[in-house]
């Protein structure tokens, strides 16, 4: 039985973070669902050039993420009879990358108004791994209050925060969104090799730099 993992993009600024987790998961050989909110669109096309639309999107989301799509599939984020809006629709899990804070409200709050929130919402219901990962600074209570409920119904809370060991001060900005990547990737049990692991070197110096 297919049982894909849902990558749902939606409208905050981080859609290089959504390519990278996508081109992860296809490296892996894992199986996605994509759901690209109307928003997001708004934002692929201002941060990368790429148009995503629901009639041609083999061809635009192969552009988008220049590869073989192997097995992906597309839904229309307008679309709430689609499988993912199930809980019987067989699933392994969902990213949302990057998360707006309009989408961690909707989702916190069950408001389903696209097929990414509800899709969001079901995966949570089922207690399936569901990994969060929203992009804004600074934050508002309201939106930190959002993130609280996510996390208490399970999901995992992951900000863009890349992590600069291994690549240093010179990290190129592709190292930097791979960081993310990889830990969403990690977050989701998936392998790869995004980014290079502390290995714990340092904790072999002083904080003084002595032996």
């Amino acid at each position: 039985m297919r049982t894909p993992w849902i990558v749902g993009v939606s409208g905050a600024s981080g859609t290089p973070y959504a390519k990278a987790v996508l081109n992860g998961l296809l490296d892996a050989g894992e199986a996605v669902d994509l759901v690209v909110s109307k928003a997001a669109r708004l934002t692929l096309l201002d941060e990368t050039g790429a148009t995503v639309r629901d009639a041609h999107y083999k061809d635009d989301v192969r552009q988008w993420l220049g590869r073989d799509l192997g097995d992906l599939t597309y839904w229309a984020a307008g679309d709430l009879a689609a499988g993912p809006s199930s809980g019987s629709y067989p699933a392994k899990g969902m990213a949302v990358v990057p998360a707006s804070t309009a989408a961690c409200a909707g989702i916190a709050i069950g408001l389903s108004k696209d097929l990414l929130q509800r899709a969001a919402e079901v995966n949570l219901k089922e207690r399936r791994r569901t990994v969060v990962v929203p992009r804004e600074t600074p934050v508002t209570r309201s939106h930190l209050e959002h993130l609280i409920a996510l996390h208490d119904a399970g999901a995992v809370v992951l900000p863009a925060s890349p992590g600069f060991y291994g690549s240093g001060a010179e990290a190129t900005a592709g190292q930097l969104v791979d960081f993310v990547a990889g830990k969403v990737l990690d977050a989701l049990g998936v392998p790869h090799q995004l980014f290079t692991r502390w290995a714990g070197e340092l904790n072999q110096r002083s904080p003084l730099g002595g032996p």
